[in-house]
């Protein structure tokens, strides 16, 4: 489904992606880790075509980005759901609107067709009897349910989660990692998840991938990435104070 090919990214002087490289396969979930600001989400945004790489390439389904225009991108991202980490909801519109948004803004989807998309969706998250509310009548779980009910609701090919679990309580978080557990095995989708919650990784992952200085330095299974002899992986996944990365960030403060 994804291939990225040495993936280069700069802003001004600044190298955020780095000769990255990551295949992922139709129908299994990859979780990327890695530290804030690593380029996890810039990686993203390369994947659903927004920012397009100096270097490097990015194919979706078999199709080279650079290669699209802009109408060919559009079609493309209709195939792809995107779980906005703080929900990202409209305040302005009802729960109902803001899971139909997509279909709304971007086909002509009949007004019956366009209410059952937003049933069916609501009930695939557990949502029942909401669409009438207002986004602020919602807890922090409900919002980050409604927005994974709109990125459901154009059925997606391709599902990418920016950090899904972030400012939600441990039993919300819990089940939210069962949710997209669910999803992946009832839909077979393929689902990219950008976390830093290890919990989560471990839950939902048939592969994790870990991002360090602009490339991915491990890949594997969760019990290869839990067994990993590499020393960065090891403090990040275990959460140590001491290790190599906080060694580089203390050498470049002394530095500067």
């Amino acid at each position: 489904m994804i291939e990225i090919q040495g993936l280069v990214k700069n802003f001004g002087s600044h190298r955020v992606l780095n000769e990255l490289s990551l295949k992922i396969d139709s129908g299994s979930t990859c979780v990327i880790i890695g530290r804030s600001g690593c380029g996890k989400s810039v990686m993203l945004k390369h994947i659903m075509g927004i920012l397009r790489p100096d270097k490097g390439s990015v194919r979706v389904d078999g199709k080279d980005l650079s290669g699209l225009g802009e109408r060919e991108l559009n079609a493309l991202r209709l195939k792809m759901g995107y779980v906005f980490q703080g929900g990202a909801l409209f305040d302005s519109l009802t729960v109902g609107e803001n899971v139909g948004f997509g279909l709304i803004e971007h086909t002509n989807i009949g007004r019956d067709e366009l209410l059952e998309r937003i049933e069916e969706s609501l009930s695939l998250v557990d949502l029942h009897g909401i669409t009438n509310l207002m986004p602020s009548q919602l807890s922090g779980g409900m919002k980050k349910r409604v927005s994974l009910a709109r990125a459901l609701c154009i059925k997606p090919n391709l599902i990418l989660y920016d950090e899904p679990t972030t400012g939600v309580d441990p039993i919300t978080a819990a089940s939210i990692n069962e949710l997209i557990r669910s999803l992946h095995d009832k839909l077979k989708v393929t689902s990219i998840v950008v976390t830093h919650d290890m919990k989560s990784a471990y839950k939902v992952a048939d592969r994790i991938a870990m991002m360090y200085h602009g490339k991915i330095i491990c890949e594997g299974t969760v019990d290869q990435i839990q067994n990993s002899p590499h020393p960065v992986v090891h403090q990040f996944i275990n959460g140590l104070a001491q290790g190599p990365i906080t060694e580089t960030i203390e050498s470049g403060m002394k530095v500067s």
